[in-house]
């Protein structure tokens, strides 16, 4: 199938030289997405203080980080038509407005209410970012240096959201949790005004206008799922407010019904989301393995944790401090990981990081009531290094195949499947840890034995399904396809 567009094309900047303007504006990007994924981490550190001072339960302080998730599911598959029908310089001060208003007014929140609707702007603003970056190196940065620019994101998307909780925890400690929020201020402050003078006018495709029942639907789908799979967690500890498979319902009928309205739309040429990206091979290879990629590294970082603390006794700040060397060690591999693909193209890289992963998992399964701590360092070390074979290679050998006038599109499916990818691991792993948990507990073990036998469940689950990515790699293709007619 082809993949011209029957709408006007998004303009597509010329590609870069090295050392040119395009570049010097992607590092400036790179650093307000840095600063904005970090955020997403640092509440969990922060909840316990919080809600001390505004006098709100745990349920109620979930929010906090609720919100965000809920915000940047609906948005973010928005961010495709947004990044069409705005210029870049336009979305770009929106994106870093929006999220510096929001770190202001979280800092100085009078009111738990106020840091809510903070973090909601916070979310609207890293919501646009990403796709924003992605579609900035795709359409700026020529082919064969691509995979070490696309390093640079798999930086953002891994050292980030690892350095949050190290980050928060440390500042929370020496000074309050306020000082979280204030010490990205002026971070953010910088970006939005170098950012804002380094960016060129660009010119808008003509994305046509706002489908508002597209809009509608993609809150109800995205926004459901989400929800639903997010508060698996809460209902297994008997504090959801209402049962998950009534938000799961409702997202799974908003997903059907917001699909095929995309489809209708697309044969007018005014899709809000074009699916186009689904019909070319190695988009949508390198999409499920994506997402069974961010299942496993959200499903392990919501249990280990949990093991952490409450079979190993660990106090949050060496919890986060155990898990920190293996975010560490994706981000420093990106880059190197980026010129390899460079060199040798996908499957060379995706392969091998497949099976690491899986060994991964697999060392998870021997964590037990009595492990030592390193063995956490080190099963994260083997797991972040998997990862990093396989993130930078696969997004860019998937988004790189596509035609230009689809790169926004297609990071923002990629986005959104990354962000659904995350709540189903979480859901998943924590409901397979509550199965075996209470097993263990019926078979009259001691609530520490049986939480270390309901993540071994997990694992051993994890690990199972782990060998669908290794045989997904190998079709992945070996060179790049740059824009190619599928």
């Amino acid at each position: 199938m082809s993949q011209s567009s029957p709408t006007a094309p998004t303009q597509v900047s010329p590609p870069e030289t090295p050392g040119g303007r395009g570049t010097a504006l992607i590092w400036i990007l790179l650093a307000g997405a840095f600063v904005m994924v970090l955020n997403e981490t640092v509440m969990g550190v922060a909840l316990p203080p919080l809600m001390r001072e505004f006098g709100v339960t745990a349920s109620a302080g979930q929010w906090l980080t609720t919100a965000y998730m809920l915000v940047m599911a609906v948005l973010i598959p928005m961010s495709g038509f947004l990044l069409q029908r705005f210029t870049p310089r336009a979305i770009f001060v929106a994106a870093l407005g929006l999220f510096t208003l929001g770190t202001a007014a979280a800092a100085f929140a009078p009111a738990f209410a106020i840091l809510v609707v903070a973090r909601i702007a916070q979310a609207a603003g890293t919501a646009v970012m990403m796709p924003l970056l992605t579609t900035t190196i795709l359409t700026r940065i020529p082919a064969e240096r691509r995979g070490r620019m696309m390093g640079l994101i798999a930086i953002v998307m891994s050292a980030a959201p690892a350095l949050g909780p190290t980050f928060s925890g440390l500042l929370i400690t020496a000074i309050g949790w306020r000082a979280v929020f204030i010490a990205v201020l002026p971070i953010a402050v910088l970006v939005l005004v170098i950012g804002g003078l380094l960016i060129g006018p660009g010119e808008k495709g003509s994305a046509g206008k706002f489908d508002v029942p597209s809009a509608l639907l993609s809150v109800v789908a995205f926004g459901g799922l989400v929800y639903g799979l997010g508060s698996i967690g809460q209902a297994v500890d008997g504090n959801a407010p209402l049962s998950p498979a009534i938000p799961i319902a409702a997202g799974a009928v908003g997903l059907a019904f917001f699909i095929w309205r995309q489809l209708v739309l697309q044969r007018r040429g005014t899709a809000f989301l074009d699916l186009r990206p689904f019909t070319n091979r190695p988009f949508w290879i390198g999409i499920v393995l994506i997402s069974v990629v961010m299942l496993s590294m959200f499903g392990s970082l919501i249990l280990l944790p949990i093991y952490m603390q409450n079979v190993l006794g660990l106090t949050p700040l060496a919890t986060g401090l155990a898990v920190l060397p293996g975010g560490l060690l994706m981000g420093l591999a990106a880059p190197f990981v980026g010129a390899l693909f460079d060199k040798v193209g996908a499957r060379p890289l995706v392969v091998p990081g497949a099976f690491v992963v899986s060994i991964a998992l697999v060392l998870f399964m021997q964590l037990g009531a009595a492990s030592p701590v390193w063995l956490v360092v080190v099963a994260m070390l083997v797991l972040n290094l998997g990862i990093a074979f396989m993130m930078t290679p696969l997004m860019t050998s998937s988004l790189g195949s596509l035609a230009p006038e689809l790169y926004s599109h297609g990071s923002a499916i990629f986005s959104t499947v990354q962000q659904l990818a995350g709540a189903v691991g979480t859901a998943m792993f924590v409901t397979l840890m509550a199965v075996g948990t209470s097993n263990a507990v019926t078979a009259g073990d001691d609530a520490v034995a049986a939480t270390s036998q309901g993540i071994h469940v997990a694992f051993v689950v994890a690990a199972a399904s782990s060998v669908l990515a290794i045989v997904l790699a190998f079709f992945v293709p070996k060179q790049q396809q740059v824009g190619a007619e599928h």
